[in-house]
């Protein structure tokens, strides 16, 4: 069996590490296994079966074929859960490390020799590492964001992007399709104080950094004008720390539930700025946020919500802004098809799955929500580091 190409493993890779989730991880894996059956060639009894034969129901001798000769064709449809095992295991940091053998990696990563020597294997059948005389080594991919030494390693994201809760959401899409609400406790992942933001600020804060990073050249702000930042749905903090970093007459207010601001917290003090981080705990509907800023930071929230609640939002951050303030928002924004590009598209399905009324809004949407909250103008551009989009709106 031939292993996926670079494309699938590449595409495998950024699904099951950096991103959209259910929909591009079941793209990648159905693209691999199919490219895979049209180049395998097997054998039983002697008798060479093609790709043809494969699909083919009465082939090799009988109904189900294959599976009836005691031959399994097997491309893994789900590597989410190998692959956040090895994480958690440290696989991929141990061979970073230079042990490459089963024993030497069981060893690191106190785990049986048979059970490291298959999950090594199923890590090299999709791609993820390399095996050449009984030892296993990194591919550039895994050694980048899998090694948690890497400095873009995106090793922590697998916490949030296999949460549990998240998974029931998507084994139980159809109720969610039918009722129109997540198959998930109370009001989906937007429940007041839901714990699921807890481990998305922990986990997600390295693959944010590039884009935090690109939003601070945006905004120019190592200008050093004195800002007072507003950071809505603060999060890991990653945002409003690189504004504090690039800018040292930046200060931050931000504003999340008391327990995720803990984390937003911990991120500024190892990033040297805590004393210019101030919090405001509590919901964003709700919570005071005061008044005269610079800056309004909105990134990957809105699309929680109906454009009703968005546009209600909109208008208490606009009382909140400076005469020349800027709202800055960051989110996944489709063109008017729907379906391109896909990776914001493709949002639409995880918001359907995990809240009541979000959805992957459009360009034209968020200009018309923005405009009936009071705004004038709405700049919107992408970003390079990621399939997001920014707006830039004024008063």
């Amino acid at each position: 069996m031939n292993r996926p190409s670079e494309r699938i493993r590449g595409a495998m890779l950024v699904a099951a590490v950096a991103a959209l989730l259910t929909l591009q991880m079941a793209a990648s894996a159905r693209m691999a296994r199919a490219e895979e059956i049209d180049s395998v060639v097997a054998s039983v009894d002697g008798d060479p079966i093609t790709s043809t034969d494969l699909k083919n129901p009465n082939a090799a001798g009988g109904p189900g074929g294959m599976q009836s000769s005691g031959v399994s064709i097997g491309t893994p449809e789900n590597p989410q859960g190998p692959l956040k095992t090895a994480i958690e295991l440290d696989v991929f940091s141990a061979i970073a490390d230079g042990a490459t053998t089963q024993a030497s990696i069981a060893k690191r990563c106190e785990a049986s020799e048979r059970g490291i020597r298959i999950l090594c294997d199923y890590l090299t059948i999709l791609g993820f590492l390399t095996k050449k005389d009984m030892r296993y080594a990194l591919t550039p991919e895994s050694a980048k964001f899998l090694d948690r030494r890497s400095p873009v390693s995106m090793a922590s994201t697998s916490g949030f992007l296999t949460l549990p809760g998240t998974v029931t959401a998507f084994m139980s899409l159809a109720e969610a399709i039918r009722s129109g609400r997540p198959a998930l406790d109370g009001e989906g992942s937007i429940s007041a104080e839901n714990p699921v933001w807890v481990e998305f600020a922990r986990s997600m804060a390295p693959m944010t950094r590039p884009v935090a990073e690109e939003m601070a050249q945006v905004l120019e702000a190592s200008a050093g004008k004195k800002w007072k930042v507003l950071d809505i749905a603060a999060g890991h903090g990653t945002f409003g720390i690189a504004l504090a970093k690039h800018n040292p007459n930046a200060e931050i207010f931000a504003q999340d539930w008391a327990p995720v601001l803990e984390v937003a917290i911990e991120n500024a003090r190892a990033a040297g700025v805590e004393a210019r981080v101030h919090r405001l705990p509590g919901s964003a509907f709700d919570v005071e946020f005061g008044t005269g800023y610079d800056v309004v930071l909105v990134t990957n929230f809105l699309h929680h919500f109906d454009p009703p609640t968005i546009e209600t939002l909109l208008r208490k951050i606009r009382a909140s802004l400076a005469p020349a303030g800027v709202v800055v928002t960051l989110d996944f924004i489709p063109n008017e098809d729907r379906i391109t590009p896909a990776r914001a598209a493709a949002f639409a399905m995880t918001m359907l799955g995990t809240t009541p009324s979000g959805d992957a809004y459009t360009a034209a949407e968020y200009r018309r929500m923005f405009q009936n909250a009071g705004f004038s103008s709405s700049d919107v551009r992408p970003v390079m580091s990621s399939g997001h989009s920014l707006i830039l709106s004024r008063v």
